[in-house]
């Protein structure tokens, strides 16, 4: 039998609120081989990412990978890392403060965003803690995965629910699974990758999503046609021609197919055609990474100046932009519609008195407060 957690003390006048659980992939605590150790071992070993079985994945990764990997990716993030330490992080925790202030704009109950990392901290078990302690009886997780997969969106879920079921008294729950066709996030892009484009555009504009082996898309992973209509729609929003822009994969991993075109042989390709100039960008990232700022920004910028290239430029993500925690907010209203904090007919003084005769019943029946 599973046990439950310890409770917070339950008070029948403590106002109830949404929670949003904001989530995103993670980051170590340092560029450290050490840091990096932690965080690949806790990455890797889920059986979502890495569908081998369990036996032979777990002598490869801790006879091998575990071994190499961990100094090679921590010169990697020592490239990209800030005073405020890992650039995922930092962002991640300006998305959510603005989404929690564009909320308390636009909402007329009590709304709390937590920010919790699929990996490492700061975790969705202390994330979605946080938000029980804030009263939250209502909760809407929100992945900032746009393009839906098993490996990324599906592995979010599988955290919440592990977590959720140590509580004895559940939240109502809601997921929003993906939203790689919302006009608004395909409006923001257009327009973001518009703007860094307007003065000196590129020849050709490259959409880099992240890799999958091959075998998901046979196995139904919707991620690949997703990212293919996410790439078509913004292409079409810039009125691009068809030889202007392509999409590719980018991180391979392993040995095994993974989708395809390959980043770095398209961008190989073009150098070796006679393409001057290249603009990349990475619609399937919410916030700026390693996989953005260090494998786009500076390994596949040297893989095309080698093949000839001459200009490369990688186009930032959306990042904590307002245009994009507007979108984000927008979802947040769309997929809670219903909840008592997002109805018009909300009022914060009638469910304060509503509480305090709660607590007074309570009493009466000889009940904790």
């Amino acid at each position: 039998m599973m046990k439950s957690t310890m409770t917070p003390a339950f008070t029948h006048d403590r106002p109830a609120c949404t929670g949003i659980l904001l989530a995103n992939l993670g980051t170590p605590d340092a560029p450290t081989a050490s840091a990096l150790r932690r965080y690949l071992g806790e990455f890797l070993w889920d059986s979502r990412v890495v569908e081998i079985p369990r036996p032979v994945w777990w002598l490869i990764l801790h006879g091998i990978i575990l071994r190499v990997r961990p100094a090679q990716s921590a010169r990697k993030y020592a490239a990209i890392w800030t005073p405020e330490g890992s650039p995922l992080l930092a962002i991640s925790r300006r998305q959510a403060a603005a989404l929690a202030a564009r909320l308390t704009e636009r909402c007329p109950g009590p709304v709390r965003v937590a920010l919790g990392m699929r990996y490492g901290q700061p975790s969705i078990a202390s994330a979605l803690a946080e938000l029980r302690a804030a009263g939250a009886e209502r909760l809407l997780v929100l992945p900032l995965y746009p393009q839906y997969s098993a490996a990324t969106t599906a592995s979010t879920f599988d955290a919440v629910a592990a977590e959720l079921r140590t509580w004895r008294w559940l939240p109502e729950l809601r997921f929003i699974a993906q939203y790689h066709d919302d006009p608004g996030y395909l409006d923001a892009l257009a327009a973001h990758i518009r703007a860094d484009r307007a003065e000196q555009p590129g020849e050709r504009l490259l959409f880099s999503f992240h890799g999958l082996p091959k075998r998901n898309l046979l196995a139904g992973d919707p991620y690949y046609c997703q990212c293919h209509k996410t790439a078509r729609l913004v292409a079409e929003r810039l009125d691009l021609a068809p030889e202007q822009w392509a999409m590719a994969f980018q991180s391979r991993f392993g040995r095994a197919e993974w989708l395809q075109p390959y980043t770095h042989a398209l961008l190989t390709a073009w150098g070796k055609a006679g393409v001057r100039s290249v603009d990349v960008v990475c619609p399937g990232f919410a916030a700026d990474c390693l996989e953005t700022l260090e494998e786009i920004a500076m390994e596949n910028r040297q893989v095309f100046l080698d093949a000839g290239g001459e200009r490369y430029r990688y186009l930032l993500a959306l990042n904590d932009a307002s245009d994009h925690i507007s979108i984000l907010a927008g979802l947040v209203e769309r997929h809670a519609a219903g909840w008592p904090e997002f109805s018009a007919l909300y009022d914060s003084e009638t469910v304060r008195v509503a509480r305090a005769a709660c607590a007074d019943r309570a009493r009466d029946m000889g009940a904790a407060t």
